[in-house]
């Protein structure tokens, strides 16, 4: 009896450590594949309409139609890439695992992946070439990032080449409260290049070097110790490395493989908003928000923060040392140029006018069950970067009954010889004064503006103060002062503004 009691027991527990090994290999998500998913997540990419897919069917593929091929087609495919690489693109079962990743398991993400590299692979080629490396190594990006320029790793690498705070420190690549270089685009490719170009030195093989980006070279050289026997290649060392190294290199060669063959996968690209061609840069010389840009020039704010990730809080700041530089549309360039002055000057009569006329109330808002960060924005006329940077938040994430302080603005008290609005022939209330010389002056001044007849613009869609002021020929600035704009002033399409006197 004890002997069938001990029997089950010891069948009892490997059952119960299959379940673990199970559950273990169900729950470990490979961050390849990770990366891929976060492209779901960014709202700026995920948005992008499926149909402005550029098709360019050759193969006359249907619309629905998966192709699959031979493991021999993939072996000369990759052998023709390889021909004109010295990254080694070998093909096997490895390498296989991760082309069926992109081109069976993701292939929306991969298609989005494709529409972004037509931003970003022109400027990474010209960075690569200009220290003398392999062009085929822009497709580190992909496994890394999978070309998500906010993307950030369970181990807190952030950007499109997914730097550690220390390792980007090393390489010159600043983070503070208001910038985090790691997700600038060009800034992380320079650092990028710099780190790959010092790993060649190290290693002399291109694949230790792809291996020792992901984990580092002290763990690739205790590798090659553990190996042995002169031991030095990639796939000698293999086994002796961590495990999502062990992946890193065949998804490289995979990444390779699909942005070179996706056509004969059916799959094709999702045209971006804006490809490499389509941006500029500019520098600024004062501290600036994305409110402005979008307030002023008309581009929206959420595509700001995806051409500009690498500010933290919407706000492109001002050092002593440094003057930061900002991504603009390309056809927005010459409008910033003309007007920059007038953008800064606004941004100072602004503040001014808000610190005399409002007053800032602190608020504890306490966050209800279904309650997201943008809905309190919208509620205490705020912004989602204002509200975690009041409450020092890492994430947009809010949980019931959480305390967010709110600093919301409250009008101070006009003051008293104010005149009175263009169109408004009741005197203002508590305006009586003592002072008869000063009545003589609100009387004369009232009576002047209500004989003022004005010329009105009726909001369209899409309307911006820049636009109008183009149309108009009066300054963003005259515009504001005619219609007693403030900072937080809006455009609704029906609305009529004073543009002018008749």
């Amino acid at each position: 009896m004890n002997r069938i009691r001990l029997c089950i027991s010891f069948c009892l527990l490997l059952l119960a450590a299959a379940s673990f090994a199970q559950r273990d290999t169900i729950f470990r998500d490979d961050p390849v594949a990770a990366m891929l998913d976060s492209l779901a997540r960014n709202k700026f990419i995920s948005r992008i309409p499926k149909q402005q897919t550029q098709r360019n069917n050759k193969y006359k593929f249907a619309a629905d139609s998966v192709p699959r091929y031979d493991a021999l087609v993939y072996e000369s495919r990759l052998a023709k890439l390889n021909s004109q690489s010295p990254c080694d693109l070998v093909y096997n079962q490895q390498v296989q695992g991760y082309i069926d990743l992109y081109v069976l398991r993701k292939r929306v993400l991969v298609e989005r992946m494709l529409g972004l590299s037509q931003l970003y692979y022109p400027m990474f080629e010209e960075q690569l070439d200009k220290h003398g490396l392999p062009l085929e190594l822009k497709h580190l990006a992909v496994i890394e990032s999978a070309l998500n320029p906010t993307a950030t790793s369970r181990s807190g690498a952030r950007g499109l080449w997914q730097f550690m705070y220390t390792t980007g420190k090393m390489f010159n690549l600043n983070v503070n409260s208001y910038v985090d270089e790691r997700c600038d685009p060009y800034k992380s490719t320079q650092a990028a290049c710099e780190y790959l170009k010092f790993l060649y030195g190290m290693f002399g093989d291109w694949q230790l070097v792809l291996a020792a980006y992901n984990a580092g070279p002290g763990t690739i050289n205790k590798a090659i110790r553990r190996a042995g026997g002169g031991k030095k290649t990639y796939w000698e060392i293999r086994p002796y490395l961590p495990v999502e190294t062990q992946g890193y290199v065949p998804a490289f060669i995979a990444a390779n493989y699909v942005m070179n063959y996706h056509l004969e996968h059916n799959l094709y690209a999702i045209a971006p908003r804006k490809t490499f061609f389509d941006v500029d840069t500019v520098t600024v010389s004062q501290q600036v928000s994305f409110s402005q840009f979008e307030a002023v020039l008309g581009v929206p704010l959420d595509e700001m923060q995806f051409l500009n990730p690498m500010y933290k809080l919407g706000v492109i700041p001002v050092s002593m040392t440094e003057h930061y530089q900002v991504v603009l549309p390309a056809n927005k360039v010459g409008a910033f140029v003309s007007n920059e002055q007038a953008i800064y000057s606004y941004l100072k009569i602004d503040t001014a006018m808000t610190a005399l006329a409002v007053q800032q109330v602190m608020k504890v808002h306490t966050v209800r069950s279904g309650e997201h960060i943008n809905s309190i924005a919208k509620k205490y006329k705020c912004t989602v970067a204002d509200i975690r940077s009041w409450n020092n938040l890492k994430s947009n994430y809010l949980k019931p009954g959480q305390k967010l302080t709110i600093y919301t603005p409250q009008k101070a008290p006009a003051p008293a010889a104010q005149p009175s609005l263009a169109n408004n022939t009741q005197p203002a209330q508590g305006g009586a004064t003592n002072n008869p010389k000063a009545d003589n002056t609100n009387a004369s001044q009232t009576a002047s503006n209500s004989a003022t007849k004005y010329k009105y613009y009726t909001i369209r869609k899409g309307d911006t103060l820049w636009g109008i002021s183009q149309t108009t020929g009066k300054s963003v600035e005259e515009l504001k002062r005619l219609n007693g704009f403030g900072k937080s002033f809006k455009l609704v399409p029906g609305q009529k503004i004073k543009v002018g006197t008749l």
